[in-house]
């Protein structure tokens, strides 16, 4: 089993990076690890026992996982885990924790757990699937650091329509 822990530095508060991460419409404008995000059932985002379907962005386009939300508590940690297989994960589960630094500005802190299969391969494939998902989970969260940097204004003013006075 591989586990990573990452911690990013945001260029807004935790309540604006939760919904750019969480709610499918914001997700979709910066997100290069996934495609394809929604939840089923139709909810704009998330919830304890959500189950949501995600589809693999870029070459990594053919894979797919389905996920259940065990913790989702806005604006402060949201933890999924993996449900049946999805190649080439047997298990996979991650948490997400937020905590301003201060004004505008937040961490996100990642982490993860992920075991690779078939168990025969294990030995082979786990080092290699650790390393792509730990490169790609870079890459992500700095896509998503970039798109605030430009775009957190946006989110603020959604959230204050969505929820009334800002109060999200």
């Amino acid at each position: 089993m591989a586990h990573q822990r990452f911690e990013f530095e945001m260029p807004a508060p935790s309540d604006v990076v939760f919904d750019a991460f969480h709610y499918h419409i914001w997700r979709a404008r910066w997100d290069s690890l996934v495609s394809d995000a929604r939840v089923l059932g139709g909810a704009p985002c998330p919830f304890v026992g959500a189950e949501t379907e995600n589809t693999g962005g870029g070459w990594l386009r053919g894979l797919s996982m389905r996920t259940r939300f065990v913790a989702f508590d806005r604006p402060r940690v949201a933890a999924a885990s993996m449900v049946g297989r999805s190649f080439p994960f047997s298990r996979w589960a991650a948490s997400m924790r937020h905590r301003d630094t201060h004004p505008g500005h937040s961490v996100l802190i990642y982490a993860y757990t992920i075991e690779a299969g078939p168990p025969a391969l294990r030995w082979l494939m786990e080092p290699v699937v650790a390393w792509i998902f730990a490169r790609q989970t870079q890459r992500r969260f700095s896509r998503l650091r970039d798109f605030l940097a430009g775009h957190a204004a946006e989110v603020v003013e959604w959230q204050r329509m969505q929820h009334g006075n800002g109060a999200a």
